[in-house]
């Protein structure tokens, strides 16, 4: 199993949804994030000023408002959903966001203590 990390768009995350979801990945979480890339906050999408740690040089950093997903699938599942994810997010302009895998050693479901690859079905 994997979990798939992905921070996209705002105005992307229905249509990354609803594909997931016509692809048999209905279940997935997302958070309404701030952050900012290489490019330190973009300057033509809307942002918020938030000031930074260093409060007595008067600094403050741009933060862009970004929608993070996560999920977990099987393995044989990655390359999938991380081109569905891609192909649905990519804009070719710089913010289009990134994509993580990490491994997951165990999931269990609450509800009947089932574990393994049965949990994600």
């Amino acid at each position: 199993m994997k979990e798939i990390i992905a921070v996209v768009r705002p105005n992307k995350i229905a249509r990354t949804r609803d594909i997931l979801a016509d692809l048999g990945f209905p279940g997935m979480n997302a958070t309404k994030v701030l952050g900012r890339g290489k490019q330190k906050g973009i300057g033509n999408e809307v942002g918020f000023e938030v000031m930074d740690d260093i409060r007595l040089s008067g600094m403050t950093m741009k933060y862009v408002p970004k929608r993070l997903i996560t999920l977990v699938v099987p393995d044989e599942d990655v390359p999938l959903v991380t081109g569905v994810i891609m192909k649905a997010n990519r804009t070719g302009e710089h913010g289009d966001g990134r994509i993580y895998v990490c491994p997951i050693d165990e999931a269990i479901r609450i509800r009947t203590g089932e574990r393994g690859d049965e949990v994600l079905r």
